[in-house]
């Protein structure tokens, strides 16, 4: 007698819910069609009959047009969605065939805060928007909509919960980022495309209403929210969703194997490439870097230390360093006063009587270089430096450097008395003993970093970084201690939710009467609450268990 009474009640709380949702408080509606002021002189749309007489209807043609909300006019829509977590989009549509066109469309500058759109090439409804993180998004619902027939579309979010109505049929139900509507000022507001040369939709639109209320579908479907289930019904459709899960883990299989034969078709048409010191390179195409060898793998430059080969140089040749590549050479010599020569090297011999001769290697013989007279230098004469390469004198701290070096990347020339030599740069080590190649060296696999316990040591050229693990927060450039996200209120805890604090990271637990995940949290109804309706319930904020049921073979 008991479970008929709350029985009863339950289905009489529902009956009131379901006509109290039928009207709709202005403030919480946006007409756009209304508000926009469409009518014959509109460029690109003209009026033709709806879907009923309640309202007017207009046909989006195939012509250039603009139809785009003024500035006053968006920031009246925006001033009731700005900040706003739950509201409806509502559309009476009617797609021309295999068109794919945007519906509506809310961005500012590049970034799309709420679009809906929808494909007839690859028949699907598709939502763009920005989440609270800043980021894009797109959610793909598989429908065929642009089929030139009468449809009516309502898109109900709430937080991160999103349904999907057409023709008063529930076809998609997800969970999703939350969706940002913390529009900046300037943000356009568009009808039927998304700018004034993309996006066209063509076809008839009626009824294009935002409602920033619960569940404002009802609005457009009055009976979604009329019937009530019995206890025999409720078990069924609990047998129902067991059959549907069962459906949907075998779905999801298909749909992952067909993801990844889809990623392999992918890599099989497009090619990656490769850049590196402005040049691009193919996929494993391999070249010379200095003493590294580098290959294109995967769309990542991928190299190794070159390893230089063992050569026998003919006679009167030696090997010795070429200007632009890293091993040596066999390269001609010359002998001369018991010393070896590269080919264009030179030495100086002084006479008895102090004459300075200038000789250099050339063809194998150590031939005399005529003097073509040296600069007058600036300095004193105890301030002069004799060279061994040149008859010319040259003051103390000369810069030979500026003359000609051999020092490539990550090494530096630096001046001698007497000459130029090449040093690395510090965090770089040398590939051959003249430093003029050099190498990063790799602290964290070479363990010569000081990163501490809760940080992890990252690689950089010429040093390293200790970057802080998830949960962890920075004391100073090595060290991290745990960071308590409860205290800090840097959880997604839901509000009717408790928060304790682990190590790395925390947990969410739903409070005493509540049920769900933890970061997401409802209220559990009680037999009292069944038997005593309040009369203030509006039927647009309750959910029930029974409303996880989508429809089998509508989606």
């Amino acid at each position: 007698m008991e479970s008929r009474v709350l029985l009863r009640t339950f289905c009489l709380i529902c009956a009131l819910g379901a006509v109290w949702g039928l009207g709709v408080d202005p403030s919480l509606q946006i007409d756009v069609l209304t508000e926009l002021e469409l009518g014959e002189s509109t460029d690109g749309v003209r009026q033709v009959p709806g879907l009923h007489n309640g309202t007017k209807a207009f046909l989006f043609q195939d012509m250039p047009r603009s139809i785009k909300a003024s500035a006053a006019t968006a920031e009246q829509f925006f001033q009731k969605l700005r900040n706003k977590h739950e509201f409806t989009v509502l559309v009476t549509l009617k797609q021309t065939h295999l068109n794919s066109g945007v519906i509506l469309s809310i961005h500012h500058l590049d970034h799309r805060y709420l679009e809906l759109e929808s494909s007839g090439h690859r028949n699907e409804v598709r939502l763009h928007y920005r989440s609270g993180s800043h980021r894009p998004h797109t959610e793909v619902f598989p429908y065929i909509l642009a089929d030139d027939k009468w449809h009516k579309l309502s898109l109900a979010i709430s937080a991160s919960h999103l349904i999907l109505y057409i023709d008063c049929n529930k076809i998609y139900e997800r969970v999703v980022e939350k969706p940002s509507t913390d529009l900046p000022l300037g943000t356009t507001f568009w009808l039927g495309q998304r700018n004034n040369a993309h996006g066209y939709f063509k076809g008839v639109m009626q009824d294009v209403q935002l409602l920033v209320m619960p569940q404002g579908f009802i609005a457009q479907c009055p009976d979604l929210n009329r019937t009530c289930p019995t206890c025999n019904d409720f078990h069924g459709l609990v047998q129902k969703i067991m059959e549907l899960q069962e459906v949907l883990a075998k779905t999801s299989a298909k749909l992952s194997r067909a993801e990844q034969r889809m990623n392999r078709l992918d890599q099989c048409y497009c090619e990656r490439t490769c850049t590196m010191k402005g040049a691009i390179y193919r996929e494993f195409e391999s070249w010379t870097d200095g003493c590294k060898n580098c290959t294109c793998l995967n769309g990542t430059v991928q190299c190794e230390t070159l390893i230089c080969p063992d050569s026998d140089c003919p006679l009167k040749s030696a090997l010795a360093y070429v200007d632009g590549k890293c091993c040596k050479e066999c390269r001609s010599i010359c002998q001369f006063q018991g010393r070896t020569y590269f080919e264009g090297e030179r030495n100086t011999v002084y006479s008895s009587s102090g004459v300075c001769v200038l000789y250099e290697c050339k063809d194998q013989t150590m031939k005399l270089v005529e003097s073509s007279g040296c600069p007058d230098l600036d300095c004193a004469e105890s301030q002069q430096i004799t060279l061994s390469h040149s008859c010319c004198k040259v003051c103390k701290g000369y810069d030979f450097c500026s003359e000609r070096h051999n020092c490539m990347e990550n090494s530096v020339c630096r001046n001698l008395n007497d000459r130029a030599v090449c040093s690395c740069r510090d965090g770089f080590r040398a590939l051959r003993e003249d430093n003029a190649y050099c190498e990063d060296i790799d602290e964290c696999a070479e363990g010569r970093h000081y990163c501490r316990e809760n940080t992890m040591c990252v690689n950089t050229p010429g040093s390293f970084m200790c970057i802080c693990k998830t949960g962890y927060i920075r004391i100073d450039d090595y060290s991290c201690t745990e960071h308590d996200e409860c205290i800090t209120n840097q959880h997604n805890c839901d509000e009717n939710a408790l928060c304790f604090n682990t190590v790395g990271g925390h947990n969410c637990v739903c409070k005493p009467g509540y049920t769900g995940n933890g970061t997401t949290c409802k209220g559990m109804v009680s037999r009292f609450q069944l038997a005593m309706p309040n009369p203030a319930y509006h039927s647009s904020t309750r959910k029930k268990s029974y409303d996880k049921i989508v429809k089998s073979g509508l989606a």
